[in-house]
């Protein structure tokens, strides 16, 4: 199967000028499948979300590819390139809060793509809406009223119609629900699940909670410091972590049971988070890692495959550690 996404060494960097920049993105590779839907988790800083604005064209790529289907993507966006894309590719952001024009209408604010192609009249768009807001759960009475009017698992369903209305092949989902109060997030996560079963998507989903990322997603990525450590199939990467970091973050996932709760031992990472600026040599979490070795803080390891027990038998298993070499 030929992957419907495929990052190839893709870096970004954000200038801060002189000779310091930051290291958001730093060489990484993925390939995500038609109709597979692809975690990717970490810590706060670690990239995710800088790499799938990249992969959108919503920040300028430093080097390397992303390909769409087989085409090479601008390593900078032009407004004709962002028209072409829109149709095949949108993202649904983190903020139902900012992420909505406070002074459209709700129906403006859905509609706002389907206008942009000449071909639909004025009641056509109007009746697209109103049927996309049925779909996520809305009324299409709701097409007059305002982002204010609405709570924040309402808004972030009229996010996620704004985003499947041009009825794109991939989508981006930006920790579409890290802003949400916990009796929301499970149902804007079923609703994502559904859509994405009916519509045929593909979706890169982004999220801290590893519980929720290993509910929804076929494979998960883990990223820290702006470079990917292990990536395997959700089940195999939340049940048999491989890296120390992963490990780490699976660890320290809360349960639902107080009990086994309170009596659990801390499992917080020791040390620093390293500065994005300054990247250290060698391994990026050695300064962090419980099992580092001397070379870790020299030899930078690669994402190399390790064995799998996946019963898939197109999925890969690799982790970025030289316990492993």
């Amino acid at each position: 199967m030929k992957p419907l996404v495929e990052i190839q060494n893709l870096v970004k960097y954000f200038d801060l000028g002189g000779d310091q920049r930051v290291h958001a993105v730093d060489d990484v590779s993925l390939s995500i499948n038609p109709r597979e839907i692809v975690g990717l988790v970490g810590e706060s800083g670690s990239g995710k979300s800088t790499l799938g604005k990249t992969l959108l064209g919503l920040h300028d790529k430093t080097d390397g590819n992303v390909s769409f289907a087989g085409q090479v993507l601008p390593q900078r966006y032009r407004a004709s390139d962002f028209r072409a894309m829109a149709p095949k590719m949108q993202m649904i952001f983190q903020d139902p809060y900012s992420s909505l024009n406070p002074r459209m209408t709700v129906g403006e604010i859905v509609g706002e793509g389907l206008r942009l192609q000449p071909e639909l009249s004025a009641s056509d768009v109007q009746d697209r809406v109103a049927h996309w807001l049925q779909l996520v759960g809305l009324s299409p009475d709701h097409r007059s009223r305002y982002p204010h009017e609405f709570s924040g698992g309402q808004r972030q369903r009229i996010g996620i119609a704004r985003a499947l209305i041009l009825q794109p092949e991939f989508v981006v989902c930006d920790e579409p629900i890290s802003a949400l109060d916990v009796s929301v997030q499970a149902q804007v996560v079923n609703l994502l699940g559904e859509l994405t079963q009916e519509l045929g998507l593909t979706l890169l989903f982004i999220a801290h909670d590893l519980s929720m990322v290993r509910y929804i997603s076929d494979r998960m990525a883990v990223m820290y410091l702006g470079g990917l450590v292990e990536v395997g199939t959700s089940a195999e990467v939340f049940f048999d972590p491989k890296h120390p970091y992963t490990q780490t973050l699976i660890a320290s996932n809360p349960e639902a049971d107080p009990e086994h709760e309170r009596g659990r031992q801390s499992t917080t990472i020791q040390g620093e988070i390293p500065s994005p600026v300054n990247v250290p040599a060698g391994c990026r979490f050695a300064n962090r890692c419980p099992q580092a070795m001397p070379h870790c803080s020299t030899t930078t390891p690669a994402l190399k495959p390790v064995p799998t027990t996946s019963e898939n038998l197109q999925s890969q298993r690799l982790v970025a550690c030289h316990l492993f070499d």
